[in-house]
């Protein structure tokens, strides 16, 4: 980043939150919005608060769960997702994660472990959820469990970049684990971004260095949260179909989109459909890079071409 921009970076949700703004003086204050809508989100959709709503929805056993106005967004974007993706990214593999062994904040999973004891199944589906937005109530069946974690730390990305800029008056970009939206009045460069597969590795990365003007950008990758069992590789992007992890040729996808919401849920559903995600994206008019798990990079929709190694 150059000229008269102000950035901190801070831990929350499990990753790296960074706020950037085109004046530095507003900083504290976009800061502050920022934090609130991450406190927000982690008590309405935390799989692993046991006062969080979805906590609550998930122990329910099919009873009607009253549902506060966030949840009730959350959950319909969660819905949307799994419709606009013919189920490739579907809320009810929270289960198939946890089996996986995905069952508490990814910081606390041991790296290795012995093999799974219970073999995964395919996701219930996302019809199975029963969600009023009008009246605020939700029902999720009895052995479903929830998972939002493809859709609702974009959620959380695109208020706080909306609430940071109203907080602080001025051009805001806001990053949570490396997916970010930004807000307001761009500095005159645009916002200067490096797209990795890590989002730790940051500049020093090997990757692109992308310009955004506006909207949003999501990386979905099976390099960084991984584990084992028994020997056997897993990582957090489950397929559906299956219940296992998804087992494609591209190792990270990266999309720009109106909104990070929506880049997230493509890059996620490219991850899951694997071969025909370049197709897929190039139909939706989608800038993407999709890195293989060979290195080769495919761009398309428009992403530029770099010279770099990746």
């Amino acid at each position: 980043m150059t000229g008269s921009l102000a950035s901190i970076s801070f831990p929350a949700l499990g990753t790296t939150v960074s706020v950037l703004v085109t004046e530095p003086g507003a900083i504290a204050a976009a800061r502050r919005a920022v934090e609130g809508e991450l406190a927000a989100m982690d008590v309405a959709a935390s799989r692993f608060r046991p006062d969080s709503e979805l906590a609550r929805l998930n122990a329910a056993g099919g009873r009607r769960v009253p549902v506060g106005p966030l949840m009730v967004t959350a959950l319909a974007v969660s819905l949307r997702a799994a419709e606009l993706t013919e189920g490739d990214v579907d809320p009810t593999v929270g289960r198939a994660l946890r089996l996986n062994g995905y069952d508490r904040d990814f910081a606390e999973v041991p790296r290795d472990g012995a093999p799974l004891a219970v073999k995964t199944t395919p996701a219930p589906g996302w019809r199975a959820i029963e969600l009023d937005r009008a009246e605020g109530w939700a029902t999720v069946p009895t052995g479903v469990e929830l998972d939002l974690g493809a859709t609702a730390k974009a959620l959380t990305v695109d208020r706080a970049a909306a609430a940071a800029h109203a907080a602080a008056g001025c051009g805001v970009l806001v990053s949570v684990g490396g997916d970010l939206a930004v807000s307001g009045p761009p500095p005159p460069e645009g916002w200067v971004v490096r797209v990795t597969d890590d989002h730790h590795a940051q500049f020093g990365g090997r990757g692109q260095t992308v310009t955004v003007i506006d909207g949003g950008l999501a990386t979905s990758s099976t390099t960084v949260r991984r584990w084992s069992r028994g020997g056997r590789a897993v990582h957090h992007i489950v397929d559906p179909r299956t219940g296992e992890p998804a087992d494609g040729p591209w190792r990270t996808v990266s999309v720009t989109a109106g909104s990070c919401v929506d880049a997230n849920i493509a890059s996620t559903a490219a991850i899951v459909r694997g071969v025909t995600a370049v197709e897929w994206l190039t139909g939706l008019g989608l800038p993407a890079r999709l890195v293989a798990d060979d290195g080769e990079v495919v761009a398309v929709g428009g992403w530029p071409a770099s010279p770099e190694a990746t």
